[in-house]
């Protein structure tokens, strides 16, 4: 696909910015295993007297307490191994999150990133209630991820904008599901904990709205006609008051097209990462949305556009070879 490349212009970073984005990128990368880490040795064990004898007692994260048997040379290696595990990874976990602050004070002196801080925000929700997966950034947000990938800025209107677009990937549902049973709070709750003024829309039930005009849409992929276990309608969750996911016509292609991993930094230096549709799939669709002629023609000559600049980011900065080194 060819485009006219002339009245695109990107800022690139300075050499102290690269260097530190590189730095800070890899403290989170690193903070993200720990975390994973950390959610895999949840819970503890103990021991407890019982009729003159002791038994080893594992306790979930929930609170649920097992018996693994008496004393015994065997249950005291048990002990001692994921006790001493669980130690190891919140010590690495405390001095990587120290790590991290350090370099968020950092992204900010130098002003490394440039994305909406409620953007940050809103995945850092996600990921923190083990979400993140389950959700992918499309839209004129993606363009963050692209551009920081390559080490520049966009410099035109591609990426003003008030809203976040959240692709909620069906496939996994029932994975899904179960996450937010076991979280016990809706989706708009999540959300709330960003910033508690975002309420449902009530004309509109995939769009939640802050009160400064911020909103954040929900949305999925058309339901198959053998849906299976993807229920149609889509509530995000088993409260009333939450998102019900809307259908949109390219969500089975921006599933289907891939998915492009890039931590992003915001501009109050804090970083999160964003899974965006892979870039070529990007150009697809928004060029295919350009050429619609039910399409608002505002949204239409942006969405060509964006297509435009991840095309020159593609041929000139290599974003392609990132995308499928990723």
């Amino acid at each position: 696909m060819k485009f006219n490349h002339e009245n695109l212009e990107f800022l690139e970073l300075t050499e102290a910015q690269t260097r530190q984005y590189i730095d800070a990128e890899a403290a989170w990368r690193a903070l993200e295993a720990a975390d994973l880490a950390a959610a895999e040795v949840r819970g503890s064990m103990m021991w407890r007297e019982q009729a003159g004898r002791r038994y080893l007692i594992r306790v979930s994260a929930t609170g649920a307490q097992t018996s693994l048997g008496p004393e015994s040379p065997e249950n005291e290696a048990i002990h001692a191994r994921v006790m001493g595990r669980k130690a190891s990874v919140q010590a690495r976990q405390k001095q990587l999150r120290e790590t991290v602050s350090q370099h968020v004070r950092m992204n900010r002196a130098l002003r490394v990133g440039r994305a909406p801080n409620m953007l940050v925000d809103t995945l850092n929700a996600l990921a923190k209630a083990g979400l993140q997966k389950h959700f992918m950034a499309v839209g004129t947000q993606s363009l963050y991820a692209y551009e920081t990938a390559c080490g520049v800025r966009v410099q035109n209107e591609a990426t003003a904008t008030q809203d976040i677009d959240l692709l909620l990937d069906t496939r996994k549902y029932l994975q899904f599901a179960s996450t937010m049973q076991r979280l016990d709070t809706s989706l708009l709750g999540i959300f709330q904990k960003v910033d508690k003024t975002f309420e449902l829309r009530h004309d509109q039930k995939y769009t939640a709205v802050n009160a400064i005009g911020f909103e954040i849409d929900v949305i999925r992929r058309t339901a198959p006609k053998d849906s299976g276990g993807e229920p149609h309608p889509l509530r995000t969750s088993e409260f009333e008051d939450d998102f019900w996911a809307v259908q949109v016509p390219s969500g089975k292609a921006l599933l289907d097209g891939g998915s492009f991993t890039q931590v992003v930094v915001a501009a109050s230096g804090n970083m999160a990462t964003l899974i965006a549709p892979a870039p070529k799939s990007f150009i697809r669709i928004k060029t295919e949305l350009s050429e619609k002629s039910t399409r608002d023609p505002l949204k239409s000559r942006k969405d060509l556009l964006q297509a435009k600049i991840v095309q020159r980011l593609i041929d000139d900065y290599g974003l392609q070879h990132v995308a499928d080194a990723g």
